[in-house]
């Protein structure tokens, strides 16, 4: 049985506009991994089974879909092992679906190419073919259209997920961007983060990034209090990360949220 890690993921930034002709609102995103991580096992099997995550839809839609892409059954046999929070904004059913497509195309007696790959994962969801790259991305058009980003790597990351914080699903979260006619001003916003980009030298210069469209939080405020020199909700949330120049941060934090959430501490990955 092979196994994969299926990392998390932060955005950096989250602009979002109107909806497009296919009813999806065009996004832009800087997308980066983080070192908190599921780890996905893969084989042959009799018939497509998947253990240890009893609530997973995405891998088997995933494997389904390599399947029928590839005319052949959908016989493998999964292990889920999770670590990331489920429904945070952290991407981890995405990354875990992504893991699987790489391992099950591995067996296959053709495998599919990374360009049938890209487009089986942006069928299943946004953030699927961004854990199919490396390294950090920018995701434009509806989130699935990705290009590489040069960013710094060197520093540390906290997930903070208050107990009990519920998170509203995705359409829920659109619809109420688009009463709050938050669109407004979108091409202004992208051309702002385009900008603040290209400002990006050394860690702290994230900071510059545009703030997340979707989503606010006095966590996030919490943490920059508490030293983080960017804070933010990931994707629409309900999770919140904060980025800091050193690790010594990791027992305020602890201490400031006690009782309160879990947090994890991480580093970017590739």
């Amino acid at each position: 049985m092979r196994s994969l890690d299926a990392p998390a993921k932060i955005n950096l930034a989250l602009v979002v506009g109107p909806t497009g002709p296919a009813g999806k609102h065009e996004v832009a995103t800087v997308l980066q991994r983080i070192d908190l991580a599921d780890r996905i096992s893969l084989e042959p099997g009799p018939t497509l089974e998947i253990s240890g995550f009893p609530e997973d839809t995405l891998v088997r839609d995933a494997l389904v879909a390599l399947a029928s892409a590839a005319g052949v059954e959908p016989k493998w046999s999964v292990r889920i092992e999770k670590q990331i929070p489920v429904a945070a904004g952290l991407g981890g059913g995405s990354s875990d679906a992504a893991a699987a497509l790489r391992l099950a195309n591995e067996t296959l007696p053709t495998p599919q190419s990374a360009e049938r790959l890209h487009e089986l994962a942006a069928r299943l969801g946004a953030d699927v073919p961004f854990f199919l790259t490396e390294g950090p991305q920018l995701g434009a058009g509806d989130g699935t259209e990705l290009s590489p980003v040069e960013l710094p790597q060197d520093y540390f990351v906290i997930v903070v997920l208050l107990h009990g914080a519920g998170k509203a699903s995705t359409g829920d979260v659109y619809r109420a961007f688009d009463e709050r006619h938050r669109a407004q001003g979108f091409e202004h916003r992208r051309k702002a983060l385009w900008r603040s980009l290209n400002e990006i030298h050394e860690a702290r210069d994230l900071a510059l990034l545009p703030p997340n469209d979707l989503a606010r939080s006095e966590v996030a405020d919490a943490l920059l209090e508490l030293g983080a020199f960017r804070a933010d909700v990931c994707g629409a949330g309900p999770a919140v990360y904060g980025l800091f120049a050193e690790s010594g941060p990791r027992g305020r934090v602890a201490g400031q949220f006690a009782g309160q959430a879990r947090c994890w501490y991480a580093r970017p990955a590739g």
